[in-house]
């Protein structure tokens, strides 16, 4: 349930989210903002989101570690999982206990235990008819979340996807593409920038990103900008 101590957190989630309706943001940002504050928000262990470009080809774009990553990566790969029927069916998938999903998603069960997770919870990114991809938290614990908590995670689901698509987008496809093949390129650069910046410092793939982020935030460029100059050995950090 949603307690008082956690609302203030959820307002604070929220005004962030909406803040992308009224003003020029990084698409970039917005998504990993989201997987991150939903995670703390709903003590979650991890969280990521998958993504498609508008031509039914998925790719993780965000997530908070490189477990979760992962585990959307092999669902990917084999076509099924909690996080792909979310996307495909445009509806909240609830998978309170991993283990005893028995054989309807061989591979994710494994991998996802393989992982350490024990539960997760998958919400479609979706904007009346249009479904764009999924929102999907993991547990290292049993149990499954409470109906406020469920309609919390949507809703915060749902503005980001407002704050991706606008309604000028959902009008204009090619927007929509753009935007979309814009989040999908940048992941690369991004994931290959992590990569850089970890093997520099000798630190892990998430300290790499936060160092990336603080940045590109402290000095107000998109993090594909500063993912690339990185890449490209023209900034070092």
């Amino acid at each position: 349930m949603v307690t008082k101590t956690r609302e203030g957190h959820f307002l604070e989630t929220f005004v962030t989210l909406a803040d992308t309706l009224v003003a020029v943001y990084d698409v970039v940002d917005l998504l990993h903002t989201l997987v991150e504050k939903c995670a703390a928000l709903l003590e979650a262990s991890a969280a990521g989101i998958i993504l498609s470009a508008g031509d039914g080809e998925l790719e993780v774009v965000a997530s908070t570690n490189e477990r979760s990553r992962l585990v959307e990566i092999l669902q990917l790969r084999a076509g099924s999982g909690p996080c792909v029927e979310s996307f495909t069916s445009g509806l909240a998938v609830a998978v309170p206990d991993i283990d005893s999903t028995g054989d309807k998603w061989p591979k994710f069960r494994q991998g996802a235990l393989a992982q350490g997770f024990a539960s997760m919870h998958a919400v479609p990114l979706r904007l009346r008819a249009t479904t764009i991809g999924s929102l999907n938290l993991f547990w290292d614990r049993t149990g499954g979340l409470s109906t406020a908590d469920t309609n919390t995670v949507q809703a915060l689901a749902d503005v980001a996807t407002i704050g991706i698509l606008q309604e000028r987008a959902i009008r204009e496809s090619d927007i929509v593409r753009q935007q979309l093949q814009h989040a999908l390129s940048s992941r690369v650069l991004i994931e290959q920038a992590k990569g850089v910046v970890a093997y520099t410092h000798g630190v892990h793939m998430g300290d790499a990103f936060d160092k990336i982020r603080e940045y590109a935030r402290h000095n107000g460029l998109p993090l594909a900008d500063v993912a690339e100059s990185i890449v490209n050995r023209v900034l070092i950090l």
